[in-house]
């Protein structure tokens, strides 16, 4: 029934201790990185995903910018990405003179297909730079079997995968190096912010060299050298101890924001079972060793058409829904940095088929089910 109440595709998710936490660092007047409360953040994420060092970062795409530079990219190499990703994913790898080589993605996931990987590497192949949809795990036996075949490295964009996991080890935990994103868009979030997962503990010295702008000021901190210099290249990769601070607040009540989303994304997905039974739509096929966090919920349409009468049946009803990446290689900038290998069975067509519904840790059950009540009086059933 139509009604004056909005639904917003998202609501930032707002613990309620993150301002007097700010204020605790802003009374200290330590307000740079590298404080108590980033500590806090780095030990607490350390040990929820296995990683042998975190270091929080400005954002997810200052993360993978830092991976980009640890793998030592240079121009003229060629990285192997999914094209359906946040452009993030591809940039910090151009930004280095590689060039990118955009594959096709599984269907079921929208994750990229490990056969399609297997089929576009080359000599030139650097790197292999997966993203998990949605905090949806990829194949990683499989992608980790081509990576330890051909020896190549494999660069997890988990940007969507605090509390996610594939044969219980935490996404991001995989590959040498791996990325997570504190966006307000996330799960768990400051705003805006990420972390870098190093995962072979040999390389955790040049990350924290690459992250204080090539010096080796860590060093000099600890005592182990008696001046810092600039050592290597890098960039100015630090948090903020004010955004630490309130992100302190939001991974103390991870636990409830995980429940609190998993709870209304299997609402939705035991809601819309029955219309991907008669085939109207489809659905997420969840990988029997995955175990997600409820980070979105989508639906795939009949074809772009569709999608687009449903987007606006759904605003009429104050419900704001949204589709989701347009495939790189179709970019201007894709086009200019990459090219796509192999065949584009699915990413094209199926990402024109997708909505994603608004789900978030405050979406309130009568909220939730206007949208799905929405969703059915759309196909008439």
């Amino acid at each position: 029934m139509p009604t004056n109440d909005f639904i917003p595709f998202n609501r930032p998710f707002v613990a309620g201790t993150e301002a007097a936490l700010v204020a605790v660092a802003t009374q200290a007047g330590q307000l740079s990185g590298e404080g108590s409360h980033t500590k806090f953040g780095q030990t607490w994420l350390e040990k929820r995903t296995g990683a042998h060092k975190v270091l929080l970062t400005p954002s997810c795409t200052h993360a993978l910018e830092m991976s980009a530079l640890l793998l030592d990219i240079q121009p003229g190499d060629e990285v192997i990405l999914p094209s359906y990703t946040f452009v993030s994913t591809g940039n910090a790898f151009a930004l280095r003179g590689a060039r990118l080589i955009f594959v096709d993605l599984d269907p079921a996931t929208m994750n990229i297909a490990p056969q399609a990987i297997a089929e576009a590497i080359s000599p030139k192949t650097k790197a292999i730079v997966l993203m998990h949809y949605g905090g949806v795990a990829c194949d990683m036996e499989a992608i980790m079997a081509i990576s330890e075949e051909y020896g190549i490295p494999v660069i997890e964009d988990a940007a969507h995968c605090l509390d996610a996991y594939f044969q219980r080890r935490h996404l991001g935990s995989f590959g040498p190096l791996g990325t997570l994103s504190f966006h307000q868009t996330k799960n768990i979030h400051c705003g805006e912010g990420g972390a870098l997962l190093i995962n072979h503990k040999e390389w955790i010295e040049r990350a924290q060299i690459v992250r204080e702008k090539g010096t080796n000021r860590k060093a000099f901190q600890e005592g182990r050298v008696q001046a810092y210099t600039w050592v290597d290249i890098g960039s100015s990769q630090l948090l903020g101890e004010l955004p630490a601070a309130f992100l302190q607040g939001q991974l103390q009540a991870a636990d409830q924001v995980l429940e609190q989303r998993l709870l209304r994304w299997n609402k939705y997905q035991s809601a819309f079972t029955p219309l991907e039974q008669k085939e109207r739509i489809e659905l997420v096929r969840i990988p029997r060793e995955a175990s997600p966090n409820g980070h979105l919920f989508y639906l795939k349409c009949q074809d772009k058409k569709e999608r687009g009468a449903l987007t606006r049946f759904l605003k009429e009803r104050q419900i704001q829904a949204y589709f989701h990446y347009l495939p790189l290689h179709q970019s201007i900038a894709g086009q200019r940095y990459g090219t796509f290998r192999g065949s584009d069975q699915y990413t094209t067509k199926d990402s024109e088929r997708l909505l994603r519904l608004p789900l978030y840790t405050t979406l309130k059950p009568e909220e939730q089910t206007r949208v799905i009540e929405a969703v059915f009086d759309f196909y008439h059933e």
